[in-house]
């Protein structure tokens, strides 16, 4: 699942890995993001170090954005299922302060087949509502179609709360109803978390209340 974050103003994702580089104003933007693992609202994915590629559009006088964002592991998980794959869409529609987007979660390391959402699928559809103001950043998201969704939630709120010499800190915390990063899926804190940033570099400790795990990701961003 991705970390939509980064193209809809979603800074609140900063510890799923895509931290990247800022949105041109207008036309293509290509970028990739290496994360010595891929930690998305509480939940390691992949087992693994990953590549995450992207590229995006935005359209001139709307500021509507449209993209694909990738992360690919690059060994294979201790299950046994191979190397986690995924492969998303998105749209992200800016009004004001807030961002609505549109996301299609694929996970393409069991089956080839795109865009699948019956309940033997790998897609998943997800709406979300970002707001941003000052130092603080907001997000709701809930999925609404594909396979089992059961219209799981979840809320999140970042702040930033240190800027000095080049570095920056921001908090994040986390609760959602989703199973991949709750045990049975009921609504809980899931992601609470604290990261810093200095120019294409972040490192961030995650904690997973829930799952009672803990992780520490480096990210670097081209």
């Amino acid at each position: 699942m991705k970390k939509t974050t980064k193209f809809l103003s979603l800074a609140v994702a900063l510890f799923a890995g895509l931290s990247g580089t800022a949105q041109a104003a207008d036309g293509f933007k290509i970028g990739t993001d290496l994360v010595s693992s891929y930690v998305w609202r509480g939940r390691d994915f992949g087992d693994s170090p990953a590549i995450q590629p992207s590229v995006t559009y935005t359209f001139p006088g709307s500021g509507l954005v449209v993209g694909a964002w990738g992360s690919y592991a690059v060994t294979n998980n201790n299950d046994g299922t191979g190397r986690y794959k995924e492969a998303d869409l998105f749209a992200t529609l800016p009004v004001g302060p807030f961002g609505i987007t549109v996301t299609d979660y694929n996970q393409v390391a069991n089956t080839p087949k795109a865009f699948n959402y019956s309940s033997t699928g790998t897609n998943i559809l997800e709406a979300s509502v970002t707001y941003e103001k000052d130092d603080l950043n907001l997000l709701a998201a809930i999925n609404f179609a594909g396979f089992e969704t059961n219209k799981a939630k979840y809320v999140e709120a970042g702040y930033k709360f240190s800027s000095k010499d080049g570095y920056t800190a921001k908090a994040v915390v986390g609760a959602g109803s989703e199973k991949y990063y709750t045990l049975d899926g009921k609504f809980k804190l899931v992601n609470v978390g604290v990261s810093v940033s200095k120019d294409r570099f972040t490192g961030a400790y995650i904690y997973n209340p829930d799952r009672e795990t803990s992780n520490l990701v480096f990210t670097a961003s081209f």
